[in-house]
């Protein structure tokens, strides 16, 4: 069954992994373990076909998909003993689909970026970012509170934090934090932005670009 899954991710056929899913939970797990994926593509489309299958599943089985936010939070954790790195972004997916049934999460996600250690954070911070922007308004209730690390994420060494904290001001509709930081317009750095299902190579720049 994984080696079907990958070749429906491959062909982006997310609506019929979600077929595939019915009365099947363990198609998540599968799904969880392709955002491992060498394609980093298919990685991406793994994880918002986590959140297709999730959003499906919780009509039969909300519980199951209660589970697997807990073990995508748990997989963060040091005790752990594994580390999930697309599970803040598998997070934001799933709940974004189900925000009624699964609103506790959207705050743990968003304040990821507060109180992950500073040693994971350097890894995890563009996906949180990213993950952050997914969930746009329905994160508002948090916002505040995460907001002066999206802003420290505009001055980081690493150009995909940069990048993802633009993009990420703008999806929250607060771009207005951006015009203390004019540098950004002449930023050439690369940065990866997973977007209807498709990665694009851009620039900090081009991102300061569409969203200001």
């Amino acid at each position: 069954m994984k080696r079907d899954l990958r070749e429906l991710l491959v062909q982006n056929r997310l609506d019929e992994i979600a077929d595939m899913a019915a009365g099947r939970r363990r198609v998540l797990g599968m799904l969880r373990s392709l955002t491992f994926d060498r394609d980093r593509l298919v990685g991406w489309r793994a994880v918002e076909a986590m959140g297709v299958v999730a959003d499906r599943l919780a009509d039969q089985n909300p519980d199951a998909v209660i589970e697997e936010l807990r073990s995508l939070f748990w997989l963060l954790s040091e005790e752990s003993g594994g580390v999930c790195w697309h599970a803040p972004e598998a997070m934001a997916e799933i709940v974004r689909r189900r925000p009624s049934e699964f609103s506790s999460y959207i705050s743990i996600t968003a304040t990821l970026i507060n109180e992950m250690a500073d040693e994971d954070l350097d890894h995890f911070r563009p996906g949180i970012l990213w993950a952050i922007g997914r969930l746009g308004s329905l994160a508002a209730g948090t916002i505040d509170e995460v907001l002066p690390a999206i802003e420290a994420s505009l001055d980081q060494s690493d150009p995909q934090a940069r990048g993802m904290a633009v993009w990420c001001l703008g999806q929250i509709s607060r771009a207005d934090l951006l015009e203390g930081h004019a540098e950004l317009l002449d930023d050439s750095a690369p940065v990866t932005l997973y977007e209807d299902s498709e990665l694009t190579q851009t620039t900090v720049r081009e991102l300061m670009a569409r969203v200001m």
